[in-house]
């Protein structure tokens, strides 16, 4: 039975120590990662959980919806490896995307924490890796041409690299040097979280995380359902369409049922699976619904296992939130990512004064980059960010991910990386949708090939026909593109060159507005038009042709 919670003052001490440690070991992989996926655009999780995978503390950077991972994922490697089996220096990794995070280029990685000679506990990192093998694009019609799968195996065991798995995984990657330096930056954030939580047990003279664990879930779990209390009982309802692809529009059932202090969450209605990447593994799913639920109701408790257990998720196998295996997921946040708008569209009625409209960047468009210079391959993904959807009081921010907390990092990071050329990269005048309150603007990125090969262009986005939509009259914001200096537009989801010499502008989307544009207070027009936020009243805000942005050059480093 979980013991009360005696000394709140004593248990936020404890928790904000192991949640520092966490954090440390965040930045210890940040340092040390080759590949600027993890230390510019922030793709990863640290987490420590106790001795039955629940995770206590969770790094505060990173991807906080994979943390919401961590503790089943965890359970079902314990399956293959139940605890007596670990030994001090073990490492298992999995990119099976039906227990990881829903795709193969997000490589898991758990380590047990021994105490005193005893198991207390392990730490879990999630990374995006620079390469999985395979051809990653929208083309793909099962999983096993994305790329490698790994299914739960050591990769060190009592401190050993297994050479077999190494040599197996890397056989099967171009960028085997950036794959494995980010491999070897995981297993050093993981030694920290060892360090760390064993000088934690020292200090405090607890022979375990048993107590502390306890209790720490127990705050969080009461703190999830008070909040869940405050809403009104009811089934709240929502819809969404997306883009989807070729003559497969993605269409999104929300449910959202609320009994007193428990929700459950269903999406029985959406559409069927689909033989292209856009699938979302169930447990991708859960993530991308539990976590936006958790911020808007609960934002202020840390997480971790407890935050969710009063949540359920569920969805119809076989459907595009639920796929069988095989299925090709590489693309799945384009799916994924859409359910934060369906729940808060859902709930508005009754939480207006919370919900935020649907996000450009919900879901987020990426960009991969690949070729070769100097003879090396290089690979480089564009981690860049649109505009956010208005609440109720508050204009949407620009250029700011969300229901994701991937940044864009530094461009001169990025040219450093590969011989590609930023021209600009300037908030997008008129993209934020019109209201009461503004939706966030999203940006205008043009990249230039300067050599003399084609490069490889990889897009995977949305919102190119479905904008994201207001609320409460808010107006949509500007949908997304890709226009290459030839004037021909690339489809949002393609695989093309980008010849010798050319360049390519990529128009990321803006927010939904809140409210009727009519109410927005004229200082505040001023302002947005002072500032070159808005186009002139006479113009289609929800325009994509590239002239028509071409006003505001605030740069945005987001």
């Amino acid at each position: 039975m979980t013991r009360p919670v005696n000394d709140p003052i004593g248990l936020e001490v404890r928790w904000d120590r192991l949640t520092a440690a966490t954090d440390e070991a965040a930045s210890t992989m940040l340092r040390t990662a080759f590949s600027t996926i993890i230390r510019e655009s922030n793709d990863y999780t640290v987490v420590l959980m106790d001795r039955q995978g629940r995770t206590m503390a969770e790094s505060r950077a990173g991807i906080p919806a994979f943390a919401a991972l961590m503790s089943s994922l965890t359970a079902l490697v314990l399956e293959r490896f139940p605890a007596d089996d670990w030994q001090p220096g073990d490492s298992v990794i999995t990119n099976d995307p039906w227990i990881a995070t829903g795709h193969l280029p997000d490589i898991a990685m758990i380590t047990p924490v021994f105490h005193k000679g005893r198991l207390v506990g392990y730490a879990g990192t999630v990374a995006h890796s620079p390469d999985i093998g395979g051809t990653p694009t929208m083309g793909t019609t099962d999983l096993i041409s994305e790329g490698i799968l790994i299914p739960p195996l050591r990769l060190f065991r009592a401190g050993q690299v297994e050479c077999g798995v190494k040599d197996l995984l890397l056989a099967n990657v171009r960028l085997s040097d950036q794959v494995w330096g980010d491999l070897e930056a995981q297993a050093a954030a993981h030694d920290v979280c060892r360090r760390r939580a064993q000088e934690f047990l020292t200090d405090f003279g607890e022979p375990d995380f048993e107590e502390f664990s306890a209790q720490v879930h127990t705050v969080t779990d009461a703190s999830m359902r008070a909040a869940i209390s405050e809403v009104p009982d009811g089934v709240y309802r929502a819809a969404l369409d997306a883009d989807g692809v070729e003559g497969h529009p993605t269409h999104i059932e929300c449910t959202v049922t609320v009994r007193h202090d428990e929700v459950d969450i269903d999406y029985t209605g959406s559409s069927p699976q689909v033989p292209f990447a856009t699938n979302s593994t169930l447990n991708y799913t859960r993530a991308y619904s539990m976590y936006p639920l958790k911020i808007l109701l609960d934002p202020s408790t840390r997480t971790n296992w407890g935050s969710y257990r009063a949540i359920t998720v569920t969805a119809p196998e076989g459907t595009i939130v639920n796929p069988t295996f095989p299925a090709p997921v590489v693309a799945r946040h384009l799916t994924g990512h859409l359910l934060s708008c369906a729940v808060y569209q859902a709930l508005a009625p009754v939480l207006p004064d919370r919900v935020i409209a649907d996000s450009g960047g919900a879901p987020a468009l990426r960009v991969r980059f690949a070729g070769v210079d100097d003879g090396r391959p290089y690979s480089l993904m564009l981690f860049a960010n649109a505009g956010m959807g208005a609440a109720k009081e508050t204009d949407g921010l620009s250029t700011t991910a969300f229901p994701t907390n991937s940044g864009s990092g530094s461009i001169e990071a990025l040219e450093a990386a590969s011989p590609l050329q930023f021209l600009r990269k300037e908030l997008r005048a008129g993209s934020g949708g019109r209201g009461r309150r503004r939706g966030g603007l999203g940006q205008n990125i043009q990249v230039r090939n300067p050599t003399n090969r084609p490069v490889q262009m990889v897009l995977l986005g949305d919102r190119e026909q479905h904008p994201a939509l207001g609320l409460a009259g808010g107006e949509p914001g500007a949908t997304a593109q890709a226009v290459l200096d030839s004037g021909e537009r690339v489809p949002l989801k393609s695989v093309s060159q980008l010849p010798p010499g050319a360049s390519v502008v990529i128009s990321f989307a803006g927010g939904g507005g809140f409210g009727r544009a009519e109410d927005r207070e004229p200082d505040l027009v001023d302002a947005d038009e002072t500032a070159g936020y808005v186009l002139p009243a006479t113009a289609d805000h929800t325009s994509t042709a590239p002239a028509a942005q071409d006003n505001a050059l605030e740069e945005v480093n987001r």
